[in-house]
C-alpha cells in the first residue's frame, strides 16, 4: 500500500507540473528505485539528492554523476550504502566540493570504476594520494570522451560558472586544507540510442548556455534551481526556456540546505508555458525515457 501511495503521488506531481509547462507531451513516469537494480533496454536517471545521478544508459552502462550519499540529508537510507548503487562502470564529478566529490574516491574504489573530471580537479586527486592515476581520467572543455568504445556513450565536457576547491584532510596533520580543484564543469552525455543529458553541476547563468543548446541539443537538462550557491528558479527558467529549450528538466541542488531556498514550483511558476516538460522526482525515485 505504501508502495502505491508513493507512485500515486509521484503521478499526481507529474500531472500538476505538466498543466505549468503548458505542453501536451507525455511526461516519462516517475517510479520508486530499488537498491541494486537497473533498468533494462532504456535510459533511466535516478535522483539520489543534490546533484548526484545514476544514469543507467540503454546498453546497461551505469554512469554516477557528483556521488554524495553517505552524508547526504536528502539521499534515502536505503541508498545510503554505495553498494546500493550496484556496479557502477564510470564516475563523472563536475567539481571539486564536497557536496559533488565526497564519496567519488571509496565509489571508484569498491567498483574498481574511472572517476572522470574535465576541469583539471585530476592532477590534485592524484597528487594527494586520493586516488591513483589509473582510476583518474582527465579531459577538457568542449573534449569529447568514449569511454565504452566508438558505438558506445559520449561524454563531453562544457562550461559551469562556479568555483572548485577542494578541502582535503592531511593525515600527517590531521588537519584540513584547501586545494586548487580545478575548473567547473557540466556535462553533455549522449547515450547509445542518440538521447543527450546535460548534467550542469553547479553554475549560474552564463549566455554561451544558448549556444551549448543549439550546438548539442540536449533532451534532458538536470538543472540547479536551488539559488545562493547556483542558479534561483528565475535563473534556472530563463536558461530553460530561452536558451537550452529541452524536451524535459529535472531540477536538483534544491532543500538540501536551509540557504538553498529555491523550489521546484517556483521553477515551474516562473518558466510558464513552455515546450519542455517539468519532471520532479523525489531523491530515491527514478525516471524511465
Amino acid at each position: 500500500m505504501k508502495k502505491l501511495s508513493s507512485l500515486l503521488a509521484a503521478a499526481a506531481i507529474t500531472a500538476a507540473l505538466a498543466g505549468c509547462a503548458g505542453t501536451a507531451m507525455q511526461a516519462p513516469a516517475l517510479q520508486p528505485a530499488q537498491p541494486g537494480t537497473i533498468a533494462a533496454g532504456k535510459a533511466e536517471v535516478l535522483w539520489l539528492g543534490q546533484a548526484t545521478m545514476r544514469i543507467t544508459t540503454p546498453g546497461g552502462k551505469v554512469i554516477v554523476i557528483d556521488p554524495w550519499l553517505t552524508t547526504n540529508p536528502k539521499t534515502p537510507a536505503a541508498f545510503k550504502q554505495l553498494n546500493a548503487l550496484g556496479k557502477v562502470d564510470l564516475i563523472l564529478v563536475t567539481h571539486a566540493h564536497y557536496d559533488h566529490f565526497n564519496d567519488a574516491p571509496a565509489l571508484a574504489k569498491l567498483n574498481n570504476a574511472p572517476v572522470y573530471n574535465a576541469g583539471g580537479m585530476g592532477a590534485a586527486i592524484v597528487s594527494l594520494g586520493i586516488l591513483p592515476t589509473a582510476q583518474v581520467q582527465r579531459f577538457g572543455k568542449s573534449g569529447t570522451v568514449a569511454p565504452f568504445g566508438p558505438t558506445g556513450v559520449k561524454i563531453t565536457a562544457v562550461h559551469a560558472e562556479h568555483s572548485s576547491e577542494l578541502v582535503w584532510k592531511n593525515p600527517a596533520t590531521d588537519k584540513e586544507e584547501t586545494h586548487f580543484g580545478g575548473e567547473p564543469v557540466g556535462y553533455i552525455i549522449e547515450l547509445e540510442n542518440g538521447f543527450k543529458i546535460w548534467h550542469m553541476g553547479d553554475t549560474g547563468l552564463y549566455g554561451d548556455m544558448k549556444l551549448i543548446g543549439e550546438t548539442y541539443k540536449p533532451d534532458l537538462v538536470l538543472i540547479p534551481i536551488g539559488g545562493h550557491f547556483t542558479m534561483g528558479p528565475q535563473d534556472a527558467a530563463t536558461a530553460v526556456r530561452d536558451m537550452i529549450k529541452p524536451r524535459y528538466a529535472i531540477p536538483m541542488h534544491y532543500g538540501t540546505f536551509p540557504l538553498l531556498r529555491g523550489t521546484p514550483a517556483e521553477f515551474t511558476s516562473a518558466l510558464g508555458a513552455s515546450t519542455t516538460r517539468v519532471l520532479v522526482p523525489e531523491p530515491g525515485q527514478k525516471v524511465d525515457f
